[in-house]
């Protein structure tokens, strides 16, 4: 490496920090070091992060020591205003001149498309690197942001967790700034147990130059590196579980937060009492999971071993130590489940429903009982729209205990097991197996890359709870903003548009929504959120619902189905759109994306615009056409054109025959184009315009049966008109 670049690295060392944290706070700082470089004229060969419970640092190799020269130009005042006719430079000439800290006789003259204009031009000598680093490395951090921020002195510096020290060298130099009360310096701290004498104490480790930051660390019980962390455990499960001749079931979140919760791995096998496997799985694996971050271990028939991995921050020299520890935490744990698992057992659901008048939804939606119900008229109004009526005591059985859960034992220890215990007790209750699979289908998709119900009547429970959820707290006012979304319904919607579209369920999202809501209603809540919805769109001054989920339609459009927004649009907005069937909405915009690619579609956008803007402009609303009138053929052929589609294109929507339903407007194109050619609409004869307004407004309605193409930017010339 020449002398004219040198290694840089940034550490901020901290109090523990959540493991959350990390991931995205290594990002950010990645980024942010881009940008300050690439904004700062800084170059440099690679950047890297690393970061553990006790450290966020960037790493950055073959850094410029100074900033590249720049040319800035600045336009100014046009000439004209710029000097006065003796040639003098006027004031405007004199104050640019001085804002730009250049001299008069310095600044150029250039024609420009809208004349001559002076112009700035200004050498700007790259500062030295270190100068540079001083004075920007402090914004950098302080531009950092967490989920949750403190304070711990007198500054009023904010962080996720105190900090305690500030590495930052620039090859063997020391880049002084203070941030939060600390100093930087050349000091860092290894592992607090598995470092050299210098780690235990207060002196630190000096870092002497920037190259050796991780060599140094390594020697110290720190693996600065997630990536290695992150294969050093996986390398260490693996062969703990080839050593136990069991299958590791790998968790990748699970993964992913021992990786951060450690700055030096190191996984253990430990055991718990085999009876324990009496209990359902789930518990097994939830009580390891969440409560103590342990991987479970499988037979070759894919059951639990009665075995876990758990990776730990230490290197022990006595590992029995460790494991047994591990073992009494989980015994204990285990234990508790047991216990609340044979307690639940002995009420059974439908007795626990009575007790929901106690637990509280939400202060402005009432109680748990409350929700029941609505869900109860919900799931059989659904089955009956979508033509399940054989399925709607099934439904309303499921929702009626939907809830039931909660009330137990287990899921009160175990919160993320509802729904799955509640089919666990609905069986054993004597429940029917579609109402017991329902009572967990019912939280299903979770995820964008969970699955949906697989029952019939798991979807429409599904489906019923979140549209109870949307509709209800927007009837009371709590509806998302653009930085909060206290109650999820975002996902929620997300939720009911995979439900629907995946599911393939043929309903009528707005007459849903305002069956949910009006339920709500019934109830006395929200009397002043919504008006009566049964035309499927609200009145009031409250957000719409019904928008609110077509949005997450459009986004899962785009997301999952790859189409265009503009496309999309075109659909979901056309006016007078009487029913809002996702599933029949999709394949209407899957059909129109199709044609957009194709050659004829650009110049019939054009004539459709046409068209629909003297069709609104002059707000016709008249379909009378008189073919006495036609003066020119061009009238005669569109007119009869005309005539063939409508007598064609209804049918084909009726029947959902999207493509040839194009085509037949697509055939309108040569028609429409000789009419635009050949025909003077806003002729003087009062007659002839209203009659060829009529043709217009013809086109107009038939082509908004199927979507607004005004809506889609042609690919174009015509893009953006």
């Amino acid at each position: 490496m020449t002398e004219s670049r040198r290694d840089f690295v940034l550490e901020i060392g901290t109090e523990e920090l959540p493991y959350q944290f990390i991931a995205p706070a290594l990002r950010l700082l990645q980024d942010l070091t881009e940008r300050l470089l690439a904004e700062q004229r800084l170059a440099f060969e690679a950047l890297s992060t690393a970061g553990t419970p006790r450290r966020l640092a960037v790493e950055v190799r073959g850094l410029a020591t100074g900033q590249a020269s720049a040319v800035k130009e600045a336009m100014g005042p046009p000439k004209s205003a710029a000097y006065d006719s003796t040639g003098q430079p006027t004031k405007a000439a004199l104050g640019f001149a001085a804002s730009q800290g250049v001299s008069v006789s310095d600044l150029e003259v250039r024609r420009m498309p809208k004349g001559e204009y002076l112009f700035a031009v200004k050498q700007e000598t790259g500062e030295p690197t270190e100068s540079v680093l001083r004075a920007q490395l402090p914004h950098l951090i302080q531009s950092l942001s967490f989920p949750k921020a403190m304070k711990w002195n007198e500054t009023g510096f904010r962080f996720a967790r105190p900090i305690r020290w500030a590495l930052a060298l620039f090859g063997e130099k020391v880049i002084p700034f203070e941030v939060g009360g600390i100093e930087s310096g050349r000091l860092t701290y290894g592992h607090r147990f598995l470092g050299g004498p210098a780690t235990a104490g207060s002196s630190g480790i000096v870092v002497k130059q920037a190259s050796s930051y991780r060599s140094l660390l390594e020697k110290q019980g720190v693996v600065a590196d997630p990536g290695r962390r992150r294969s050093l455990i996986e390398e260490q499960l693996q062969g703990l579980a080839r050593k136990a001749k069991a299958e590791l079931r790998m968790d990748h979140e699970l993964l992913e937060q021992a990786t951060y919760a450690v700055e030096y791995p190191s996984a253990i096998l430990g055991e718990f009492d085999a009876r324990y496997l009496k209990l359902p799985p789930e518990i097994i694996e939830t009580a390891m999971r969440e409560h103590q971050g342990f991987f479970t271990l499988r037979n070759q028939q894919g059951g639990l071993r009665p075995q876990f991995l758990a990776v730990t921050n230490i290197r022990p020299r006595d590992p029995s130590l460790i494991r047994k520890g591990n073992e009494r935490v989980l015994a204990a744990r285990l234990a508790d489940a047991a216990f609340y698992f044979t307690e639940d057992q002995k009420t059974k659901l439908a007795d626990r429903v009575e007790k929901l008048k106690s637990v509280v939804f939400h202060q402005k939606l009432g109680t748990l009982y409350q929700k029941t119900q609505r869900l109860i008229a919900l799931a059989g109004y659904l089955a009956e729209r979508l033509g399940r009526n054989h399925l709607v005591d099934t439904c309303r059985r499921a929702a009626l205990l939907s809830k039931a859960d909660l009330l137990t034992g287990v899921v009160g220890e175990f919160p993320t097991l509802q729904g799955l215990m509640g089919r666990e007790y609905a069986t054993h209750d004597g429940e029917s197996p579609e109402v017991a699979l329902a009572l967990q289908e019912q939280y299903w998709p979770r995820t964008m890359e969970d699955t949906g119900p697989a029952s019939a009547t798991g979807q429409i429970l599904a489906l019923a709870d979140r549209l109870d959820n949307v509709a209800a707290f927007f009837s009371v006012g709590l509806i998302p903003t653009g930085s909060e979304d206290p109650f999820a319904l975002r996902r929620q919607a997300a939720g009911l548009v995979r439900l629907l579209v995946e599911g393939d369920l043929r309903l009528d999202l707005a007459q849903a929504l305002a069956q949910a809501t009006d339920l709500v209603r019934e109830q006395g809540f929200g009397s002043q959120a919504l008006g009566s919805a049964k035309a499927g769109r609200t009145e009031t001054l409250q957000a719409d619902p019904l928008e609110f989920v077509l949005e997450r339609f459009r986004y899962y459009g785009q997301t999952a189905e790859g189409l265009r927004d503009d496309v999309m649009q075109a659909v979901v907005k056309t006016p007078g759109l009487k029913e809002y069937d996702l599933s029949d909405l999709l394949a209407r915009i899957k059909s129109l994306q199709a044609l957009t690619v194709k050659p004829d579609f650009d110049p019939l956008i054009v004539g459709f615009k046409r068209a629909h803007r003297l069709v609104e402009k002059e707000r016709w609303t008249s379909d009378q056409v008189n073919p006495d009138l036609f003066e020119h053929d061009a009238e005669r052929r569109l007119y009869e054109a005309l005539l063939r589609a409508k007598q064609r294109v209804p049918g084909l929507l009726q029947a959902q025959n999207y493509a040839q339903a194009l085509g037949e407007l697509v055939a309108l194109k040569p028609s429409i184009d000789e009419f635009f050619a050949g025909v003077m609409v806003n002729t003087e004869h009062s007659g002839l315009r209203s009659n060829r307004l009529s043709l217009l407004y013809v086109i107009d309605v038939l082509f908004l049966s199927y979507a607004d193409l005004s809506l889609i930017a042609a690919q174009g010339s015509e893009r953006g008109t």
